[in-house]
């Protein structure tokens, strides 16, 4: 391609050996260096030389000299040595050379000094183009103290300028090529700066950088490693970044955008709600520039909506897959491992909507109004029953193991736990199944049981619930849950919460036992007593011994002393603990029962009282223990 005059002049003065002439060949380089001309961008930059740009830069920051009449005059030397690295830095090849990758410290040391002059879009352009071409660029960036700079002058941009894209694709860019649990650690003050900023670029701006705001914003948030940002976050006294959040999910979710956005306004919103409570769903709207107020619940009708658009969605892709497409093709596993975290978001975020108006319920002066409070509901009962059609459509399939089942088993349990009569039929035609249903890492099942233990409490206080226990033999998979949790190979658990409610669940069925003609079941019952033996053995805790000591005495009605020594699995030591655990019990009913203590467990001091006076004489063994 044949070069102009200008040009050849230009590449001439750029060679000479005066350094009066090299000046004059940069003053005439950008006339001729347009961004897409990558040949005479590379003539140009050869004919300089990377040493000359060196000298003029260090010059223009008054650590070198420049050979020119005139005196000194370093702002000039520093715009035009800044400007023409840029310019250089559009051929990738230039631009990842190690040359361009040690300026970076330099870039960023006239950054931190220049902060308000001209020279400072040239300055992130050489950074963006740099790191954007080389590996090594962003890391060279982040160790040189590149986070502080930007976190610092993030904050001074006007929204959506050239700047303020600059910088939060710099941040993407470091993201995307470091561990964000070495930045985290490293920089959870200069994060959370950056999330407030580009919290209100979510709310306020309506273009393309609207969606970097936003995978930006779910990126920092939404990380496993992310606990330093969330802390810094929670102490800053003005929380309006929040608002900001807030307004940028509803615009995402209220308009047409690609579905894939929508997922990540989602991933946003169950990161906010993790770190914010449940009640980030609800509040202020509006941005002082809106003059049309936007109702305070909008977002989580939005937020519900959309993910129970995904709920259907994912559980039909993942049925098809599992039990259509496989029958022709194998589909990815890739593919439905990301479709079951997408479902995983979703869930979550109902699960949290159901959270939230459990605590708030619907009545007046409450935060979510009656209508909205209609609305949830509403919109819960028919998601709840597309969860149960996919367990059903497993169940058909003879499928008990896998994460999307046992999260679908989480969420109608979370769902029962407040409203137990909920889809009573379709819940007791499944419940025996959900019982079974195992995660792909469990040997057996015992998470989906904790997660329906609420439910199965509250259904077992009345008739109808203890016979659907007891006939579908569902209590069986509560009694080896219990033992799970209890027994000597006990599972860990955060709080003893689970295991009163699998407590109170057996009680409650031992109780209505003469009800619903509950038979004795030595298979089920008396390994149930040994453990419960077991866990009373270390402790002093009057809760755990009566509950204990109550659940026993039941079983002892249905038994005796000859007939559990005959059993398999009982010896006269789980005889001997059994004892040990009554002798308890009547200890504590013997306390003051005044005392705080005794009057919580009076219900259940009746229970073993009145159970000793009736098996007493079938088991002479304890009968001494007591009487000694």
């Amino acid at each position: 391609m044949e070069q102009s005059p200008s040009l050849e002049d230009c590449l001439k003065l750029l060679k000479g050996e005066r350094d009066e002439q090299r000046l004059a060949g940069l003053l005439l380089v950008t006339k001729f260096c347009k961004g897409d001309d990558h040949l005479s961008i590379r003539r140009v930059y050869d004919a300089v030389g990377i040493r000359f740009l060196d000298r003029l830069l260090r010059t223009g920051m008054g650590k070198g000299s420049v050979s020119m009449s005139g005196g000194d005059n370093c702002d000039a030397y520093l715009q035009l040595s800044v400007t023409v690295l840029a310019a250089f830095c559009r051929v990738p090849e230039i631009a990842s050379s190690e040359d361009m990758v040690l300026k970076i410290p330099l870039i960023l040391e006239i950054m931190s000094e220049e902060s308000g002059s001209s020279v400072i879009e040239e300055c992130y352009e050489f950074l963006f183009l740099v790191s954007t071409a080389s590996e090594d660029g962003v890391t060279t960036l982040y160790e040189s103290g590149g986070m502080k700079v930007l976190a610092s002058q993030m904050t001074t941009f006007s929204d959506g300028s050239q700047l303020m894209e600059f910088a939060m694709r710099l941040v993407q860019l470091v993201m995307s090529k470091l561990s964000l649990d070495i930045i985290s650690n490293g920089y959870p003050s200069e994060l959370s700066m950056m999330v407030v900023t580009v919290a209100k670029q979510f709310a306020v701006l309506h273009n393309a950088l609207k969606f970097e705001a936003l995978h930006l914003l779910s990126a920092i948030l939404s990380s496993k490693y992310s606990a330093p940002v969330h802390e810094e976050l929670r102490l800053r006294a003005n929380d309006i970044w929040s608002t900001y959040v807030r307004i940028g999910v509803v615009a995402i979710l209220q308009n047409r955008v690609a579905p894939a956005e929508k997922l990540q306004a989602l991933i946003l919103a169950e990161s906010m709600i993790s770190m914010m409570g449940e009640e980030w769903l609800i509040g202020q709207m509006n941005l002082s520039e809106m003059e049309d107020p936007i109702p305070a619940d909008r977002c989580i009708l939005l937020v519900l909506e959309s993910s129970r658009v995904e709920v259907a969605v994912l559980l039909n892709d993942l049925a098809y897959m599992k039990y259509e497409a496989s029958k022709n093709s194998s589909s990815s596993t890739d593919t439905i491992l990301l479709k079951q975290r997408n479902l995983a978001i979703a869930f979550s975020l109902v699960e949290k909507i159901i959270k939230l108006v459990s605590n708030v319920g619907g009545d007046e002066g409450s935060i979510i109004s009656e209508t909205t409070f209609t609305k949830v509901i509403s919109g819960l009962n028919e998601t709840i029953g597309v969860v149960l059609e996919y367990l059903q459509d497993a169940k058909d399939h003879g499928q008990k193991e896998g994460d999307d089942l046992l999260a679908s088993v989480r969420i109608t349990g979370s769902y029962l736990a407040e409203t137990p009569l909920a889809c009573k039929n379709k819940v007791s035609e499944l419940l025996e199944y959900m019982l079974s249903v195992e995660g792909e890492d469990e040997p057996s099942p015992f998470y989906s049981i904790c997660f329906l233990l609420p439910m199965l409490c509250q259904i077992t206080m009345n008739i109808d619930g203890c016979e659907v226990l007891a006939s579908s033999g569902a209590y069986k998979a509560v009694v080896d849950c219990l033992i799970k949790l209890i027994g000597p190979n006990s599972l860990v658990v955060e709080d003893n919460g689970t295991i009163f409610l699998a407590c109170d669940t057996i009680m409650n069925l031992l109780l209505k036992r003469e009800q619903i003609r509950f038979p004795f079941d030595d298979s089920t019952f008396v390994p149930l007593m040994r453990a419960l033996a077991y866990w009373t053995e270390e402790t002093n805790d009057p809760s755990v011994i009566m509950m204990a000591a109550s659940i026993c005495a039941l079983i002892l009605d249905l038994t005796s002393e000859e007939a559990l020594l005959q059993h398999c699995n009982f010896d006269r030591s789980n005889l001997t603990s059994l004892s040990q655990l009554i002798l308890k019990s009547f200890a504590i009913c013997g306390q003051d029962m005044m005392s705080e203590d005794a009057k919580s467990e009076m219900d259940l001091h009746q229970i073993v009282i009145s159970g000793y006076s009736r098996w007493a004489d079938r088991f002479p063994s304890i009968k001494e223990a007591v009487e000694r």
